[in-house]
C-alpha cells in the first residue's frame, strides 16, 4: 500500500531500494543512531536483513518531495513481547522502527511528519489500538519527536539493545488510541 501525505510518500520496499539502504546504513552519522557505527551494512547484509526474511514485517521506503530519504517498518507485536510488556492478547498492537537516511533532511520536521502519517495509517487503516517503539534512552532528539506525536514513556528497558559495543537502555514508548 502506498501512503501519501503532502510531500511525504511511503511505499513498500522494492529491490532497487537496496542501494539506498546500503548508502544510508554505511553512513556514520546514520549509524550513530541506527544499528551502530561499528556495524556498517554491505549490499549483501542489506539484502539478508531487509529482503530475505519471511516474518510479518512491512518494510517501506520513505520519499520526501519524490526523493528517497529513509526507511520505516511496522509489524504486529508477537505473543512473547505482549507477555514481556503486559499487553492483552485482544489488543491490536503494532511496533515501528524508522530512520531518515539522508542527513540533509534531518532537523526539518520531516521525522514528525513521518511518525504522524504512520500513526494515522496504523490507527485508522490497519486498526491498531496501540503502537509501540523502543528508542535508546540517550536518543533525546528521537524521543522528543515521538512525544510530540503523542507517544508516552511506559517502561524503562534496561540493557535492551546492543549498540556500539555495549548493551544500551531503551524506553518502551506507546501511542494509544
Amino acid at each position: 500500500m502506498i501512503i501519501k501525505q503532502g510531500p511525504l510518500t511511503i511505499r513498500p520496499l522494492a529491490e532497487e531500494d537496496a542501494e539506498w539502504l546500503t548508502k544510508w546504513l554505511s553512513d556514520d552519522q546514520v549509524l550513530e543512531f541506527y544499528e551502530g557505527r561499528d556495524r556498517p551494512f554491505s549490499l549483501e547484509q542489506v539484502k539478508e536483513t531487509f529482503y530475505e526474511r519471511e516474518e510479518e514485517v512491512f518494510r517501506n521506503i520513505v520519499f520526501y518531495e519524490d526523493q528517497p530519504i529513509g526507511y520505516i517498518q511496522y509489524y504486529p507485536i508477537d505473543s512473547e513481547e505482549r507477555l514481556e510488556f503486559s499487553y492483552r492478547d485482544d489488543e491490536t498492537i503494532y511496533g515501528m522502527d524508522q530512520f531518515i537516511g539522508e542527513v540533509s533532511y534531518w532537523n526539518r520536521g520531516i521525522g514528525t511528519e513521518l511518525i504522524n502519517t504512520m500513526v494515522h495509517f496504523l490507527s485508522n487503516t490497519v486498526g491498531a489500538s496501540k503502537i509501540i517503539m523502543d528508542p535508546q534512552t540517550w536518543n533525546v532528539r528521537a524521543i522528543r519527536c515521538y512525544e510530540k506525536c503523542g507517544f508516552v514513556k511506559k517502561m524503562l528497558l534496561p540493557k535492551r539493545e546492543w549498540h556500539e559495543g555495549e548493551y544500551r537502555d531503551c524506553w518502551l514508548i506507546e501511542y494509544s488510541n
